[in-house]
C-alpha cells in the first residue's frame, strides 16, 4: 500500500488510516487507488475479521476530493478534467464504496474532524461511526456544482431519511458532531481525546464477536430496505438458517450454558 494510505492487520483487526494529515486527508489520485486497494484486501482476507477506518491528524477525517489537482486538471486541459471527473468516481469512489459496505465483515469509521463530500461518504459506508466531539459534517458536492457521490445518495436518505438528507444535499453546510448524533448520522459521540481509543475497542469487540451472524445481519439489513416485509422475512428465514449452523452459534450456545465467555472462531 502507499504511504498514503496505511494498513495493518492485528489479532483479526485491520486498521485503514488515511495519512494525508497535511492536506487535511484530501483524496488524490494515489490516495484512492491505496484506499481501494486496501479496502479491497481487508474484504477478500479470510483473517480480517472487522476493520477500522480512521485518518491522521487532528483536523480531518477526509475532505473528500484533492480539489487542487482536481483545478489542476481542469485548468490544464477543460475536457481531460471533465473525464478524471467521471472516471474517478468509477474506478475510485464506487469500488471503494462497494467495498467498505459490501464486505461481510463490520466496518467501524473513527471520525476525528472534518468528513465532507466523498469523506462523508466513506464514513457512511461503514456499519458504525465513532465520531469525536470536535468532527464535523459536510456533503459539500452542491458547493462545488457537482452531485453526490460515493453513496452519498443512498446511505444518507436511509440513515435520516429523505427530506432532511435533501436539505444537507441541496444546501451543503457544516453540521456539528452533536447535530450528527442527534440526527442518526453519528452512533457514538466521545471526547476528542478519547476517539482513537474509543473507536479502536469498539472495532476489536466486533473483530472478537460472532463473524458469520454479522455478515448475515449486515446482508439482511441492506436487504431490507429495498425490498417488501414478506421478502424481508423470507431473508432473515435462509440467513437464520446459516448463521445457525456455524460453528460460533454452537459456541455461543455453550458458553451460554456454562455462563461463560464465548470464543468465537469467526466460522
Amino acid at each position: 500500500m502507499a504511504d498514503t494510505v496505511l494498513y495493518e492487520v492485528s489479532d483479526g483487526l485491520a486498521t485503514i488510516t488515511l495519512n494525508r494529515p497535511e492536506a487535511m486527508n484530501a483524496m488524490n489520485v494515489a490516495a484512492k487507488v491505496a484506499l481501494r486497494d486496501a479496502a479491497e484486501t481487508a474484504a477478500a482476507d479470510p483473517a480480517v475479521r472487522a476493520v477500522l477506518l480512521t485518518a491522521a491528524g487532528d483536523r480531518a477525517f477526509c475532505v473528500g476530493q484533492d480539489l487542487k489537482e482536481h483545478v489542476g486538471l481542469l485548468m490544464a486541459d477543460q475536457d481531460n478534467g471533465t473525464r478524471e471527473t467521471m472516471n474517478t468516481v468509477r474506478d475510485h469512489y464506487n469500488p471503494i464504496t462497494k467495498a467498505l459496505a459490501g464486505m461481510k465483515k463490520p466496518v467501524v469509521a473513527g471520525v476525528n474532524g472534518v468528513a465532507a463530500g466523498a469523506g462523508f461518504g466513506f464514513a457512511l459506508a461503514a456499519d458504525y461511526r465513532v465520531v469525536a466531539d470536535t468532527a464535523s459534517f459536510n456533503t459539500s458536492f452542491a458547493g462545488v456544482a457537482l452531485t453526490a457521490d460515493s453513496g452519498v445518495s443512498w446511505t444518507l436518505p436511509r440513515l435520516i431519511g429523505q427530506s432532511r438528507a435533501s436539505d444537507l444535499l441541496l444546501f451543503p453546510r457544516s453540521i456539528t458532531a452533536q447535530e450528527a448524533y442527534e440526527l442518526g448520522i453519528a452512533n457514538r459521540l466521545v471526547p476528542s481525546a478519547d476517539l482513537a481509543a474509543e473507536a479502536e475497542k469498539v472495532a476489536r469487540t466486533l473483530a472478537q464477536g460472532p463473524t458469520v451472524a454479522y455478515a448475515a445481519l449486515k446482508e439482511s439489513l441492506a436487504y431490507g430496505t429495498d425490498h417488501s416485509l414478506a421478502e424481508a422475512l423470507e431473508k432473515e428465514e435462509e440467513l437464520q438458517g446459516l448463521a445457525g449452523a456455524s460453528e460460533d452459534h454452537t459456541i455461543a450456545v455453550r458458553a451460554f450454558i456454562a455462563k461463560e465467555k464465548p470464543k468465537y472462531l469467526g466460522r
